[in-house]
């Protein structure tokens, strides 16, 4: 005779049994597509298939009916070229590092629209970097970008760009660079710069054609190269038209690593000039966001522009045309700056890829004068 109690606790042993859950099965990842499935698609040869997608010299011997039958048995499987590995095969990973000094100045957003352009049209991939003004984030970005095997660096330097040595890296390993906004004065390394005494020298001919001779400046930082050809343009300008530059009318914006803190100190530096009581009827900012502080210093002085006194800047940033009154100023072909940087960077690649020299190339680009709504004639 069977136990009593020995019954309900199978019964609920099997019932336990029952409702243990069923772990689900993993899917597994499809497979990639190989060269060798699209083989078996179309029915060719793995060398045919491989010669065909990869677009080989031998390529043109293979007749166009069995081109389009791989191509169409490729594009039916999904198959994707192994960009990685054939990069690896050839030695060239395609990618052309980017380096900026500061994302959030305004003056970098251009020029890399010229910089993608370009390497987009020639199928190379920008690494993009930001360094934030750190000398060290500057070395260990530089460092990634070669371990990652670019085969290329454009850098945008700004004021705080000086003379890295880390540099010699890119001469020692054979990387084809070039900077924008920074001449280096160096063999290996291409520039492309605006010539900014030529800027100067429009604008100044600008606000002089409009009868200003009492003309107030803020003149760029004493430790950023580009302060030194644009104070020579406005020289060669006033020494031509036998102007007078009044020293009391003259003040210079200090060192700084915020790329907008050009306004503020416009706007400190503004303030100082009116406090020296030297009448003036025109003032020359060093660049865009200068001239954007001056005008509010201007205005909250009482002192309307254009009507009381000239503003001109220098840059043409995307928000210059849309302030209040909108600015008068020298615009720098930035995109273009971008493109002509990359565009040497890519000669220079494939230059070195058919085993021939590239020479080092320093480009300087003629800006243009932007005439609004901040200037106008003397009355």
């Amino acid at each position: 005779m069977e136990d009593s109690d020995s019954k309900p606790t199978r019964k609920s042993a099997s019932a336990k049994s029952r409702r243990v859950p069923q772990v689900p099965r993993k899917r597994s990842q499809p497979a990639a597509v190989t060269i060798r499935d699209v083989a078996e698609r179309s029915g060719f040869s793995s060398a045919t298939v491989s010669i065909v997608l990869n677009n080989a010299p031998l390529a043109r011997y293979i007749p166009d009916t069995t081109k389009g039958r791989i191509q169409r048995a490729a594009s039916h499987l999904g198959y994707r070229p192994n960009l990685f590995a054939r990069s690896l095969r050839g030695r060239r990973s395609q990618t052309v590092g980017v380096m900026v000094f500061d994302m959030t100045d305004p003056y970098c957003t251009l020029v890399l629209r010229g910089i993608e352009n370009t390497l987009y049209q020639s199928s190379f991939l920008p690494i993009l970097t930001d360094v934030h003004n750190e000398r060290s984030r500057f070395e260990r970005y530089l460092e990634m970008l070669l371990d990652r095997r670019i085969e290329g660096l454009v850098v945008l330097a700004n004021w705080l760009f000086v003379d890295i040595n880390v540099l010699a890296d890119l001469e020692k390993n054979n990387i084809p660079t070039a900077t924008v906004g920074r001449d280096l004065n160096n063999e290996n390394i291409s520039s492309v710069i605006v010539d900014n005494a030529a800027g100067a020298y429009a604008a100044m001919d600008h606000l002089h054609s409009l009868g200003h001779r009492k003309i107030a400046f803020i003149r760029g930082p004493r430790g950023l190269t580009d302060t030194e050809p644009r104070w020579r343009g406005v020289r060669t300008l006033a020494h031509e038209r036998d102007l007078e530059l009044d020293s009391r009318l003259i003040v210079d914006l200090p060192e700084s690593g915020d790329p907008f803190s050009s306004f503020e100190q416009g706007y400190k530096l503004t303030e100082e000039l009116l406090r020296r009581n030297r009448a003036f009827t025109a003032l020359m900012a060093f660049d865009d966001m200068t001239a954007f502080g001056a005008i509010r210093a201007l205005n909250k002085n009482g002192i309307r522009v254009p009507d009381q006194c000239s503003v001109i800047g220098f840059d043409d940033v995307a928000p210059a045309a849309l302030y209040s009154p909108a600015l008068t100023t020298i615009r720098q072909p930035m995109e273009l700056m971008g493109t002509t940087a990359a565009t040497i960077v890519l000669e220079a690649i494939n230059s070195g890829f058919e085993k021939k020299s590239a020479p080092t190339i320093h480009r300087k680009i003629i800006p243009e004068l932007i005439v609004r709504e901040s200037t106008r004639q003397l009355k």
